[in-house]
């Protein structure tokens, strides 16, 4: 059950870095979504794995599994369900003000090359 687990995490995680290093919008907040994702399979992993064992003490009940982790979870859960909400919004407003969801927001130019440089070249074929 634990390698399940962390495999889980790490494949998420591997997920979340490769769409946050892409160029668009989208796949950026793709990429934040998995790595929250990630971090909260990791922080309920971290209260140990127990199975059909109740979550607060009871009189008669003498073995528990840690109630902590899973309130860290929920909230997490609430905090990036907000985030991405706020993360989209304000993509779709820089998409519809430029037409563009790029993130670097640049012309595509050969590395090296100067934008004035390029302006001359197409005033003078």
């Amino acid at each position: 059950m634990e390698i399940l687990v962390a495999s889980a995490v790490g494949i998420l995680t591997a997920a979340g870095i490769y769409l946050i290093l892409r160029k668009r919008t989208f796949p950026v907040i793709l990429g934040t979504a998995f790595i929250s994702y990630a971090v909260n399979v990791f922080l309920f992993a971290s209260g140990r794995l127990a199975v059909n064992r109740p979550p607060v003490l009871q009189d008669d009940v003498t073995l528990y599994t840690d109630p902590l982790p899973q309130a860290l979870v929920l909230t997490a859960i609430v905090i990036a369900f907000g985030m991405t909400a706020v993360v989209v919004m304000i993509g779709v407003g820089a998409y519809l003000s430029s037409q563009d969801d790029h993130i670097d927001d640049q012309d595509q130019l050969p590395p090296g090359a100067d934008q004035d440089a390029s302006e001359s070249q197409g005033a003078n074929p």
